[in-house]
């Protein structure tokens, strides 16, 4: 199988099935496509688009299947290997994952647009407003129910690691960049996930790329910058 991603510092739906594969030992090739000068830069476009119609990362690309959107490659994920538990075997466990990863694909608009996920760069908490404030709220509403009923066997939201943990790792990613604390399961969950091999990883090799994505480079104080100053340069087509 190819995994087709963008970069690793601002992809937060690229991270989603690369973390999935990873963390279950999955093997994959990995086909980085970084961004242009723009996230609608049509080269990009262009170049993206012999792996999937949809024009977006992720994809995946197994044989003569291509699969889009990242809920949809980890089904097939989970189709292909029956014998991970990629989604939890417990019946009920299993709808409530489903039903809060697919929530978190069509969601939290306000908060994914008051803070991309940029790896980079840690925030100091500040007040974004009252809908960030609701999608904070609701994700934290989520993460507790899920640690209370299903968590008992480990620090995941169904214990063991799912393709939920999976579908909310880029969330962690923000609640920590942007000084956002809500609650102590949350904060508990947010280092469970970032200490996983794979987060780590993936936010190593983020913090090594070479490009900057002015659009999502937010325009307010900054307590830390992760990236080497001197080796950075701004996208070129």
């Amino acid at each position: 199988m190819k995994l087709v991603i963008a970069n690793r510092n601002y992809s937060s739906w690229s991270l989603r099935p690369w973390l999935l594969l990873t963390e279950f030992g999955i093997p994959f090739e990995e086909v980085l496509v970084p961004f242009g000068p723009t996230f609608d830069d049509p080269d990009w476009k262009r170049a993206i688009s012999a792996f999937t119609p949809a024009g977006k990362v992720p994809a995946l690309v197994d044989g003569d299947i291509r699969v889009w959107e990242s809920l949809a490659i980890m089904d097939h994920v989970a189709d292909l290997y029956p014998d991970l538990a990629i989604w939890p075997r417990d019946p009920v466990a299993r709808a409530m994952a489903r039903s809060i990863s697919a929530e978190m694909h069509a969601g939290f608009q306000a908060l994914r647009g008051a803070c991309p996920m940029n790896l980079a760069w840690v925030h100091p908490t500040r007040d974004r407003g009252p809908k960030v404030a609701a999608d904070v709220a609701r994700i934290s509403t989520i993460w507790r129910e899920a640690r209370e009923r299903f968590g008992a066997g480990g620090p995941f939201l169904f214990g063991a690691f799912t393709a939920a943990d999976a579908m909310f790792a880029p969330v962690t990613a923000r609640f920590s960049g942007y000084g956002i604390v809500p609650d102590e399961i949350s904060t508990a969950y947010c280092a469970a996930v970032q200490a996983t091999q794979g987060f780590k990883s993936w936010r190593a090799g983020a913090l090594a790329e070479p490009w900057i994505i002015a659009e999502d480079e937010v325009d307010e104080p900054v307590l830390t910058d992760f990236r080497p100053s001197l080796s950075r340069s701004r996208v070129s087509s």
